[in-house]
C-alpha cells in the first residue's frame, strides 16, 4: 500500500464484548424440549392432549405478560406495539386454554364454531396493529398512501393465489353453515393479511430495536405459518392436540416472549429514530438489498396475482369473479402508486438539482480549499479555490497523492493524527484539525514553497474530506510574537527571560560538569550621562551599536543578551578546561576583549560619544543554580563599579558576605526606625572670633539593641545599592525622621529661650521629594510652633541625576519661606562650583579635606583662603567643618572664616548636656594677642556681623557629612 494509502486506512477497532448466549441456549433447549415430545407422541395420548392445549395456552400466556411487562417498564414509541402483541397472545393463550377444557377436561369434541374459534380469530387483528406500529413512519401523506397500497398488493396477490388454489373450493363445501363456512374462510384471510403485514414490515422496519423487530417478525411468521398448515383442508382432517405442528406454535410464543428484551441484553435503550441525528447513522451493509427488494414488491405482487388467474385458466375453471376483482384492484393499486413514485421521483429529482447546485456554488464560492480524499489517499475532487490558496489550479491537484504535497518534515505527524481519527468514535469526534506545511505552486509563491494550511478533517465514505485555509500569515505573526516575547525590543538580542533560559540549560543540562562555562555581566558606565546630555534618542542609538558590538564579539556558540537598561549578558560556553587558572585567564581575556570593544568611541549624530564598560565574570561551580550565577556575575559586576569602573572582576565568595552583611544591617535598620531606636544629637557651630554658639547641626544616632552606638558613616552605606537591600527606601524614611525630630526639638528649645537655627542634612534627591515641598516644610513648621528663619537645610552632596534647574526652582521656593540654605562639602568638587553659580546659597560649609591641612600645607593654605574670599565677595556665611586643633582656629580666623565646628569647641551632644552648654557664655577661642593662650570671650548670643549681614539673618548651619562625624559615648 503507498503512503497516502497507509494514511488514509482505518486501524482495526476492537468489537466490544459480544452479549451473552445463555437466553438464547435456553429458548432453543425449551423449543427443542417441546419440539422432541411433539415428534414422539408425548408419551401418551393424555400427556398429548394436555401439552398440545394448555401447553401452548401456558405459552401464549408468558408471551402475553413478557410484552405487557416490557411495556410498562420501558416507555418508548413502540410501547402500543408491545401492548398489542400482549393482548394478541392473551387471546391466542385463551383460545388454546378453551380448546384443552373440552379436549381434555370435558373429554369431548371441541364444537365448530366455539369459543376457542372467536379468541383465535381476535388473534390476527391486534397483531396487525402491532405490525403497523413498528413499521417505520412514512414521512409524507403520500409515505401513507403507499404503505397502504403496498399492504393490498401483497394481499390481494395472495388472496388471488389463495383462492385459486384452496379457498374457493372451501367457499363452496356443502353441509355447512354459514358460520362454519365464514369461520373457515375468515382463519386463511387474516393469515393472508397478518402475512402481508410481515413482509411489509419487513422490508419498511424500524431502524431502531432492528433485532427486538426481527424477532417478533419472525415469532408471527412462525405462527402465520403454521395457521396456514392448520387451515388447509387436508391436513385440518387429520390434526389431533399434542402433535409436531404444535411445535411450531409453541416456538412462536416463545419467541415472542423473548423478542421485547433482545435489545436490553445490548444496551439499555435506544434513542428514538427521529431523534437520532442523521450525520451519525452508518448505512447497514444489507441497504441496499433491502432497498433493492422493497422496489421490487409491487412487481413481485403483480407477478403472483398473475400466477392466480392463470392456475385458474389452466385448470380448465372459468375465471372466479374474486379472483377478477382482486387482480383489478391489485392492478389499479399499481398502477396508482407508480404514478405515486413518479411524481416523487420527479420532485426528489428537483429538490437533488437545487440542493445540487446549492452546495457547488457554496464549495466553488467558498474562500476554504475542498479537497476529498480516496481512501488510496488519492485526490478525488479539489474546489477552484486551490488556484488562489495554493497557487495551483484544481485540475492539477485532482489525482495527486495526498502525501506528496505535505512536507516531508509534517507527514509523519500527519499520517499518525489522521490514523487515530480514524480509529476514533465518530460520534465522540466528528471532525479533526490538521497543520501541516503545504507544496505552493509558481502563481503563488513565485515558485516552488510551502504555505502553512490549517485543515478541518471529515470522514467521507471510507476516505477523508480536507477544509483548509492558508494561515501562513498567522504562522508568522505567531513565530513574530514569540520572538518578541524572549528578545529586546530595541536591540533583537534575547532579553532576561531567554537568557536565563538559556543559563538553566547550561548549567542543569548534559554539559553541567563544564565547571569553565561564565556569565558575564556588564554595564556601560556614563550612560545615564548620555541621556542627560544629548538626549534619550542617542542613548538608544547607543545601546543599539553597543549590542550589535557584543553579538559580533562572542563566538558562534555564546549568546549575548540585554538584561534591561544598559545592563548585558554574555553566556560564555565552556570547553572542559579543567585547570581554574587557564578557565579564568581564558575567560578574563575574553571579559576584557569584549570591554575594550565597548570602551570604543561611538559615532552618534556625527559626534563620537565615548562610555565605559564594567564586567562581571562568575563561573558555574559545583552547586550553583542558574539564579544564583547571576547573581554572582551581578555582584562581580557591582565590585567592578565600585572599584573604578571600566575594568573586570571575578566573583569571589566574599562579595556575598558583603551583600548578605548590608542585608541584615538593613533589616535591623528597619527595625530600629519602627522600634525608636534612633536619637538625634547636636553638634555647635561656634563663631571663630567671640566663641558663641550660634547654630546646631543635627545628627542621628542609632543604638543598636547591643548598646553600640553607629554614627550614619556606619548604617547608611546599606542604601547605596537598592537592587539588593531597600536600604534607599529605610534612608529616605530616616531622613523625613531627622527633620521632624530636629524641628520639633528646636521648638522645644524656642520656647524655653534658646533661639537657635539648626542646620539639617539632605540629599539633593530629598530635597525634591514630594514630602519636602514647600508647603510640606511650611506646615512642618506650623505644626511644631518653630519661625522658618530657626531652619537651615543643608545640601550634603550633588548628584548628576538630579535636574539643576529642578533643584534650583525648589530651593527659591523654600528661602521664600524663610528657610536658610547651605552647601556642604565646599570646595571637594567641581560641582560645589557649579551649585554654587546656579543655586541660592547662603552659607557655605568648608569641606573637612580643606581644614585637614590648612596649617601645614602652604599650598591648601592657599586654596582655602582663595575659597574664603570668594564666600566673602558673595556675601555668604562660612563654616569650617572638622576644626579639631587650635592652631586650625587661629589660621581660619586669620583667613577670614566666620565659624567652624569641631573637637576644638565640642563633639555631638544630647539634649540634656546641649542646654548646659547653651547656658554657658561661649566656648574659649586661641587668644591672637595672647600667643597661643586661650581665653574666653563672652558676649550676646546672637551671631555678629559677618559679610554684611547681622543678626539671626547671619547664623551658619554647617552641614554635615558621615566621614566628618565622630563617635560619642552612650549618653
Amino acid at each position: 500500500m503507498s503512503a497516502p494509502g497507509a494514511m488514509l486506512s482505518r486501524p482495526p477497532t476492537p468489537a466490544g464484548s459480544p452479549p451473552s448466549p445463555v437466553p438464547q441456549v435456553v429458548l432453543a433447549v425449551v423449543c427443542g424440549g417441546y419440539a422432541l415430545g411433539a415428534a414422539f407422541g408425548w408419551g401418551s395420548n393424555e400427556v398429548a392432549l394436555f401439552m398440545g392445549d394448555f401447553g401452548l395456552s401456558f405459552a401464549a400466556l408468558v408471551a402475553a405478560v413478557s410484552c405487557g411487562l416490557y411495556a410498562r417498564r420501558h416507555r418508548s414509541r413502540f410501547r402500543p406495539a408491545w401492548m398489542l402483541f400482549a393482548a394478541s397472545s392473551g387471546m391466542a393463550g385463551i383460545g388454546n386454554g378453551v380448546w384443552g377444557w373440552y379436549e381434555v377436561v370435558l373429554g369431548t369434541t371441541v364444537p365448530s364454531p366455539s369459543p376457542a374459534d372467536f379468541c383465535f380469530l381476535l388473534f390476527a387483528p391486534p397483531a396487525i396493529v402491532g405490525l403497523l406500529v413498528l413499521a417505520k413512519r412514512p414521512v409524507s401523506r403520500a409515505g401513507w398512501v403507499c404503505l397502504g397500497l403496498d399492504s393490498w398488493l401483497i394481499a390481494g396477490s395472495l388472496l388471488t393465489l389463495s383462492w385459486s388454489l384452496a379457498l374457493a373450493h372451501t367457499a363452496h363445501f356443502q353441509g355447512r353453515s354459514v358460520a362454519q363456512s365464514a369461520l373457515s374462510l375468515a382463519y386463511p384471510l387474516l393469515d393472508i393479511v397478518l402475512v402481508s403485514m410481515v413482509l411489509v414490515l419487513h422490508f419498511r422496519r424500524s431502524s431502531v430495536h432492528r433485532s427486538a423487530v426481527n424477532t417478533a417478525i419472525a415469532a408471527l411468521a412462525l405462527t402465520v405459518l403454521c395457521d396456514a398448515l392448520f387451515s388447509s383442508p387436508l391436513l385440518r382432517e387429520h390434526y389431533r392436540s399434542g402433535q409436531i405442528l404444535d411445535a411450531g406454535w409453541f416456538a412462536g410464543s416463545m419467541l415472542l416472549a423473548y423478542a421485547p428484551w433482545v435489545a436490553r441484553r445490548a444496551e439499555e435503550e435506544e434513542p428514538d429514530e427521529a431523534a437520532e441525528p442523521a450525520a451519525v447513522r452508518v448505512p447497514h451493509a444489507s441497504r441496499p438489498l433491502a432497498g433493492s427488494l422493497a422496489a421490487l414488491t409491487p412487481y413481485l405482487a403483480a407477478a403472483v396475482c398473475t400466477l392466480g388467474i392463470l392456475t385458474n385458466v389452466l385448470d380448465g375453471r372459468r375465471i372466479d369473479r374474486v379472483v377478477l376483482f382482486t387482480g383489478c384492484t391489485v392492478v389499479l393499486a399499481l398502477v396508482v402508486r407508480q404514478g405515486i413514485m413518479l411524481l416523487d421521483n420527479i420532485t426528489l429529482t428537483h429538490e437533488l438539482a437545487q440542493k445540487e447546485n446549492h452546495f457547488r456554488s457554496l464549495v466553488q464560492g467558498s474562500s476554504d480549499v475542498i479537497m476529498i480524499a480516496a481512501p488510496s489517499g488519492v485526490l478525488r475532487y479539489v474546489s477552484p479555490a486551490a488556484a488562489g490558496v495554493y497557487g495551483r489550479d484544481a485540475e492539477e491537484l485532482i489525482g495527486s497523492e495526498l502525501a506528496t504535497l505535505i512536507h516531508p518534515e509534517d507527514l509523519g505527524r500527519v499520517v499518525h493524527e489522521v490514523r487515530r481519527f480514524l480509529a476514533a468514535d465518530p460520534q465522540e469526534e466528528p471532525t479533526t484539525r490538521i497543520e501541516c506545511r503545504f507544496r505552493a505552486g509558481a502563481q503563488r509563491s513565485g515558485g516552488d514553497g510551502w504555505l502553512n494550511v490549517e485543515s478541518t478533517v471529515n470522514r467521507h465514505h471510507g476516505g477523508l474530506i480536507f477544509n483548509s485555509r492558508d494561515v501562513t500569515e498567522r504562522v508568522r505573526l505567531q513565530a513574530q510574537l514569540q520572538h518578541n516575547a524572549s528578545h529586546d525590543a530595541l536591540t533583537d538580542l534575547p532579553n532576561r527571560a531567554l537568557f536565563t533560559e538559556r543559563v538553566t540549560q547550561a548549567v542543569t543540562g548534559r554539559r553541567a560538569s563544564d565547571h569553565d562555562t561564565a556569565v558575564l555581566y556588564i554595564d556601560l558606565d556614563g550612560f545615564k550621562q548620555v541621556n542627560d546630555t544629548i538626549g534619550h534618542q542617542a542613548g538608544d542609538e547607543l545601546l543599539i551599536q553597543a549590542a550589535r558590538r557584543l553579538a559580533d564579539s562572542v563566538r558562534s556558540g555564546d549568546i549575548a543578551a540585554r538584561l534591561g537598561g544598559d545592563e548585558f549578558a554574555a553566556l560564555i560556553t565552556g570547553d572542559g578546561t579543567r585547570d581554574r587558572a587557564a578557565r579564568e585567564f581564558r575567560i578574563h581575556e575574553i571579559a576584557d576583549r569584549l570591554r575594550i570593544k565597548l570602551s570604543e568611541p561611538y559615532r552618534i549624530d556625527g559626534r563620537d560619544v565615548r562610555v565605559a564598560a564594567s564586567i562581571g565574570v562568575a563561573f558555574a561551580e559545583p552547586g550553583v543554580t542558574p539564579a544564583g550565577l547571576l547573581r554572582n556575575a551581578d555582584l562581580a559586576m557591582y565590585r567592578a563599579k565600585q572599584a573604578g569602573k571600566g575594568r573586570v572582576e571575578l566573583y569571589a565568595p566574599q562579595m556575598q558576605d558583603e551583600v548578605a552583611h548590608r542585608a541584615e544591617l538593613a533589616s535591623k535598620l528597619r527595625t530600629a526606625l519602627h522600634e525608636g531606636e534612633f536619637a538625634l544629637l547636636h553638634q555647635p557651630v561656634v563663631d571663630l572670633a567671640t566663641g558663641r554658639v550660634t547654630a546646631l547641626a543635627a545628627h542621628a544616632r542609632w543604638r543598636s539593641a547591643e548598646g553600640i552606638l553607629f554614627t550614619p558613616a556606619e548604617f547608611l552605606r546599606v542604601g547605596d545599592r537598592g537592587r539588593y537591600t531597600d536600604g534607599g527606601d529605610r534612608a529616605a524614611e530616616l531622613d523625613r525622621w531627622q527633620l521632624e525630630e530636629a524641628v520639633r526639638q528646636a521648638a522645644a528649645r524656642h520656647r524655653a529661650g534658646h533661639q537657635i537655627p539648626v542646620a539639617v542634612r539632605l540629599s539633593a534627591r530629598r530635597l525634591l521629594d514630594r514630602a519636602l515641598s514647600p508647603k510640606g516644610v511650611e506646615a512642618l513648621l506650623t505644626r511644631h510652633g518653630l519661625p522658618a528663619r530657626e531652619l537651615v537645610l543643608e545640601l550634603s552632596e550633588s548628584d548628576a541625576r538630579v535636574p539643576l534647574d529642578d533643584l534650583e526652582r525648589r530651593l527659591v521656593a523654600l528661602r521664600r519661606l524663610g528657610v536658610r540654605i547651605a552647601l556642604d562639602g565646599f570646595g571637594s568638587g567641581y560641582a560645589a562650583i557649579i551649585a554654587l553659580r546656579r543655586l541660592p546659597i547662603d552659607v557655605l560649609r568648608l569641606d573637612r579635606g580643606l581644614v585637614d591641612g590648612v596649617v601645614e600645607s602652604s599650598r591648601l593654605h592657599k586654596i582655602t583662603a582663595g575659597l574664603l574670599r570668594i564666600a566673602g565677595d558673595l556675601g555668604m556665611q562660612t563654616v569650617a567643618d572638622g576644626v579639631d586643633l587650635p592652631e586650625q582656629v587661629l589660621a581660619l580666623r586669620s583667613m577670614g572664616c566666620t565659624h567652624g565646628m569641631g573637637l576644638a569647641f565640642s563633639g555631638p551632644l544630647d539634649e540634656h548636656r546641649l542646654r548646659r552648654a547653651l547656658t554657658r557664655t561661649g566656648y574659649p577661642v586661641p587668644d591672637l594677642t595672647g600667643q597661643g593662650r586661650a581665653v574666653v570671650l563672652s558676649g550676646s548670643g546672637l551671631p555678629a556681623l559677618r559679610g554684611g549681614l547681622a543678626g539671626p539673618e547671619a547664623m551658619v548651619h554647617p552641614p554635615l557629612r558621615s566621614n566628618s562625624e565622630t563617635s560619642v559615648p552612650p549618653t
